[in-house]
Order: C-alpha cells, then sequence, then structure tokens
C-alpha cells in the first residue's frame, strides 16, 4: 500500500489526522476509513501496466455498448471477467463468440464506488489456427533443440510387457480399441487404467497426473496415452509443454496413440513409440499369439532340421573314420611293430655275436703272438736267464765279479750258483773293454 503525506481530518473536522500512516499500523483501535483504503487500492491498480493474456471464452453477455466476458485458461481451472466496450468490438473483423480462443491487452480498474475490480479490455484479437501451428512449431523447434526429440533417448518397448498403462478418456473408443485388439493378440494381457479428460482445460493436468502415477509402479512395463483423434483445437492438450516434459523425464517407455495423422502433437515427437491410431498402439504393444507359436513351430522344424543334418553328417564321418586301416585293424599296427622290432632285435644280436667272435678270434691270436715273444718260451728251447741277487739280469761277465751269487732261471725252476772267472774269458773281457 502506498502512504499519504496528509491524512483527512478527524470527526472534528479540525487540526491533522492521527490516522495510521500505513496498513501495517492499523489497528482495531485506529482503523483506516473505507475510502482511505480504496483510493490506496485505486493508486496502486491503477499503476499496473497492460497486459496480453490469452483463454477461451466461455460466456458472453453484451448489454448496449459493452460486453462482459469470461475468459478462462486452457490448461487450468481459472476463469477472469472482462469488460469490452463497443469500439473495441467495432474493430474486430469477425463478431466475439462463445468457445472461441482469444488473446486480449487488458488493464486492470477498480470502481472505488462498488469496489469492484474489472479488466478493461484495449484490444482482443481471435487465435486462428495457422497462430496456433505456428506456436506450436516454436514449441516444437525450442524442444527439439534441448535434445527432447532425439532418438537417442528414445527407449525400446519390453517384448511382452507384464502389466500395461493405459491413458485414456472415459468409456472411449479409443480405451475399447486398445484392450480389444491387445486382448486379440495376446489374450493374457493386463492392464491398468486411468480415465481422464482427454481435452479441454483439464486435460494436461489430468494426463500428467496419471502419468506420474502409473510411472511410478514397478509392475508398468509400458505407458500408452491414446485419444482417437479430433480437431486441432481438441489436440491442444498433446503439444502442452508441460506434458511433453512429464513425458520426457518418464523412467517408463511412453507409447503416442493420437490418431490424428493431418497434425501430429508434440506428444507424438517425444513419445518413444507413436503409433498411428489406439488400434495400431495394441499391435505394437503386446505381440501376436498366433503368429509367435507359427514362430515357434517355424524355429522348432529348422531346429530338429539342422539338428538332424548335424547327426546325420557326423554319422557319416564317425563311419568314415572308422573304415580307415588304423581303425579296422588296429592290432595290425601293433603287429607290424612288433615284427619290425624282432627284426631290429635279430639284426643286433647278430652283429653283436659276429663282433665278439671277431674280437675273440683277435685276442687269440695276440695271445699267441704274446706266448710266442715270451721269454718263459725262450726258456722252453734251452737258454737260461741268470740274475744277481738283486734281481736284475746279468748281461756282462764283468757285472758278476767271482764270488757273485747269481740265480740261473732255467725253463722249469732255477740254481743258485756263483760267478768264476777263467782266464779265457777275462781275458776276452779285457780286450773287449
Amino acid at each position: 500500500m502506498t502512504e499519504i503525506g496528509m491524512a483527512p481530518s478527524g470527526p472534528s473536522g479540525a487540526g491533522p489526522s492521527t490516522l495510521p500512516g500505513t496498513a501495517m499500523e492499523t489497528s482495531a483501535d485506529r482503523p483506516w476509513p473505507l475510502r482511505l483504503l480504496s483510493e490506496k487500492l485505486k493508486v496502486h491498480i491503477e499503476r499496473a501496466p497492460a497486459v496480453w493474456v490469452e483463454g477461451q471464452i466461455v460466456q458472453l453477455n453484451r448489454r448496449g455498448n459493452v460486453c462482459y466476458v469470461t475468459l478462462r485458461d486452457t490448461d487450468a481451472e481459472i476463469s477472469l471477467s472482462l469488460t469490452i466496450f463497443g469500439s473495441t468490438l467495432d474493430r474486430m473483423a469477425m463478431p466475439l463468440e462463445s468457445g472461441a480462443r482469444v488473446v486480449a491487452q487488458v488493464k486492470p480498474d477498480f470502481w472505488m464506488k462498488t469496489g469492484r475490480l474489472s479488466m478493461q479490455t484495449r484490444d482482443i484479437r481471435p487465435v486462428g489456427l495457422g497462430d496456433l501451428l505456428a506456436r506450436i512449431e516454436m514449441l516444437r523447434k525450442a524442444l527439439s533443440a534441448e535434445g527432447l526429440f532425439a532418438e537417442a533417448r528414445k527407449r525400446a518397448l519390453p517384448v511382452l510387457p507384464h502389466r500395461i498403462g493405459l491413458i485414456t478418456g472415459r468409456d472411449s473408443d479409443a480405451k475399447k480399441d486398445v484392450l480389444r485388439n491387445a486382448a486379440l493378440r495376446w489374450p493374457a494381457v493386463e492392464f491398468e487404467i486411468r480415465e481422464v479428460a482427454v481435452q479441454g482445460v483439464n486435460a494436461v493436468a489430468q494426463v500428467c497426473k496419471a502419468l506420474t502415477e502409473l510411472d511410478g509402479r514397478d509392475d508398468v512395463d509400458v505407458i500408452v496415452i491414446a485419444r482417437g483423434g479430433g480437431s486441432m483445437e481438441d489436440l491442444l492438450p498433446f503439444s502442452s509443454e508441460d506434458l511433453i516434459r512429464a513425458v520426457s523425464a518418464a523412467v517408463t517407455p511412453v507409447v503416442s496413440a493420437i490418431g490424428h495423422e493431418a497434425d501430429r502433437p508434440l506428444l507424438d515427437e517425444v513419445a518413444d513409440v507413436r503409433a498411428s491410431t489406439p488400434t495400431d498402439a495394441a499391435k505394437r504393444i503386446v505381440p501376436d499369439v498366433a503368429e509367435e507359436t507359427h514362430r515357434i513351430h517355424q524355429c522348432r522344424g529348422r531346429m530338429e532340421h539342422i539338428i538332424t543334418q548335424l547327426v546325420s553328417r557326423e554319422s557319416d564321418r564317425l563311419a568314415a573314420t572308422r573304415t580307415r586301416p588304423v581303425l579296422a585293424n588296429p592290432e595290425g599296427m601293433i603287429t607290424v611293430r612288433h615284427e619290425e622290432l624282432e627284426r631290429l632285435q635279430a639284426r643286433t644280436f647278430g652283429a653283436i655275436s659276429t663282433e665278439v667272435r671277431r674280437g675273440h678270434d683277435r685276442l687269440q691270436h695276440l695271445r699267441a703272438q704274446v706266448r710266442s715273444l715270451s721269454p718263459q718260451k725262450t726258456l722252453d728251447r734251452g737258454y737260461a736267464v741268470v740274475q744277481l741277487d738283486d734281481g736284475s739280469v746279468l748281461r756282462r761277465a764283468l757285472d758278476a765279479p767271482d764270488g757273485t751269487g747269481l740265480r740261473i732261471r732255467v725253463a722249469e725252476g732255477e740254481l743258485h750258483a756263483e760267478a768264476r772267472h777263467s782266464s779265457s774269458s777275462q781275458n776276452r773281457n779285457e780286450s773287449t773293454e
């Protein structure tokens, strides 16, 4: 609240007022007059600038040159009353209609006499389909730049989900299509259903809430957001930034099943899988039991054929291996080696025996040679060996003076004698010297 420099005079009308200068200073004993509060409110409100707002006309009442309009937010249960004068209405190319989406430039105004706050509308313009598409395209580019639509963020759907979360309209055809087609494809499929508003101001909040609930459940493997198509205006909640960011933040894979091919809502861009219709979504989230059974039979047939071929091929290889000589007559290899070993053994024994005989013959020959050169043979021929007492052989007569003891060895035995030199032998020895 703004403060005033001088408060109004008291009840007596004389002297300065003792009223509180600010709202915080008021009390039951020192209240403000109502006119003072109204004046301060009017001053404060008139300072607010004009602002452009967007909403949907839900009530329109024209009285003379003034039109009273109730404008509601497109994504929340919030309404605001507008006052539009005839001059503003005359500038519009088309008259206002209930249900139209508009943007309006409003300026708050406070009526002191009645204490009523009104929104004076200085300009109002309808929002056409082209404007909505342009806004969606701008939002698409902005979110794409953030990476919310990147393929790397998208998660693969489970091959066979245990439980499917379904967010759809109350008793809608989209719900029936998903349930019926999913049950036809996989009879054991289970759903966790959340029925919400799929258009209007409550759609975004309810869809986001249901998405959060299902995403927080551990038994839900995939979430389907389904609606059976509609006009561009009806599908605007599925291009809401709040919903797009909620889907991007979800941990569970999300399937978009908005049956609208002409203009794709942004939900199709951020979802992990886009289905063209709710029926297409049912085909994508669960396999066809008949197809899977047929594939199992085909796989079993191929496996049996491959196994049969493998067993047959290995049997042929085993039979071929068994026909080889080494396996057909395994003892033959031992017999051949045994015979070869016997031949080698015989050759070895023969070579050794021959070498032994030759060595024996050489030994006998050498023995005969040694014996022929032996002193004993000389003695056997009548010769004798004369030795001194020390055992040395006497070779010269001078080495044995007279009286020297001699040992005379003959062929058999030995004799002892003393040396006696004759004169002839002594002269011969001297001449020899």
